[in-house]
């Protein structure tokens, strides 16, 4: 969250305004009897969130659900891995935009180093919580020069780095499409340190393309929303911290479940509210962006509401 807007005295959600627990089970039930199989907590940072591993304990006892992930920026872990784990949390994925220390600290606004997630990742991986995904957004002229760092970092170790093209989430990041470094990009850049070869994806809809090292190292995986749009394969859908429902990383406005949570709807109309919404999505906003400029003006929910 950049700090010269959203620094000392800014006004955030009160707590009222925050789904209780039992509200976001309740939705996970819900969404479990529509199919939905995986869940993910992000944020924001999660484990910021009193309790945790009391949320974590309930998903997991909803029939039907069979993967919980977190996202993190595993400054936390040290203290949370382990009872996480004993919750019912299968894994975690780890953002880091760079393991240089500037570098690190330009991209992350200052606030953590970056051996605090590195500690952070080997309580992960010492609790079980494995595979564990890194993620980094790569941004010309902030992180690039790390790319083949972090894939080397990260050689052998078991964990998956996800390299992401710069996305113009929200309206608050001030995107410039010229400090998108293109995946093709980054794929030659690894590739011309470690001979990588292309893999199937693991399940349909996955984001990531895959590859993996030709001596066996491991595989990495690129998120190109960007040069190379998968909005046709989505199977995503989010719900912020304050109830609302988004089916697209960069939708304007979500559908409001909270307030018929609390006005006592019943199961049957908060999963009418839930299908509909979804039959009638017609989110396209990275494919029309490659055919197009985005338009600057319009307003897009920020990426610590929703995560990613």
């Amino acid at each position: 969250m950049p700090e010269e807007i959203f620094g000392e005295g800014f006004p955030f959600s009160p707590r009222a305004e925050i789904l209780r627990f039992e509200e976001i089970v309740r939705l996970a039930r819900l969404f479990a009897r529509l199919g939905t199989e995986k869940l993910r907590l992000t944020g924001g940072e999660p484990l910021l969130r009193a309790q945790l591993p009391r949320l974590v304990a309930e998903l997991a006892a909803i029939p039907g659900v069979r993967d919980i992930a977190l996202t993190t920026n595993a400054v936390l872990l040290p203290r949370h891995a382990q009872a996480l784990r004993e919750a019912g949390l299968h894994r975690v994925t780890v953002s880091l935009d760079a393991i240089d220390r500037d570098a690190f600290l330009r991209m992350s606004g200052g606030r953590s180093e970056p051996e605090q997630v590195f500690d952070g990742i080997a309580a992960a991986e010492s609790a079980g919580l494995t595979p564990i995904k890194i993620n980094a957004v790569v941004r010309r002229g902030a992180n690039d020069d790390e790319v083949v760092r972090i894939a080397r970092r990260f050689r052998g170790t078991g964990h998956i780095v996800r390299f992401i093209e710069y996305m113009d989430v929200g309206t608050t990041n001030a995107w410039d499409p010229a400090e998108v470094v293109p995946a093709a990009e980054i794929l030659e850049r690894i590739g011309s340190e470690f001979p990588i070869e292309p893999i199937a994806p693991n399940y349909p809809g996955e984001v990531a393309r895959r590859y993996r090292y030709a001596d066996g190292a491991g595989e990495i995986g690129l998120i190109a929303s960007v040069t190379q749009p998968f909005c046709g394969g989505c199977t995503r859908a989010r719900i912020s911290a304050d109830g609302h429902l988004f089916t697209c990383l960069f939708a304007g406005e979500g559908r409001d479940l909270r307030t018929p949570l609390r006005e006592g709807a019943s199961d049957e109309a908060l999963l009418e509210r839930i299908v509909g919404t979804w039959q009638r999505r017609s989110d396209r906003y990275s494919e029309e962006r490659a055919v197009r400029a985005p338009a600057r003006a319009l307003r897009r929910v920020e990426m610590f509401q929703i995560g990613g």
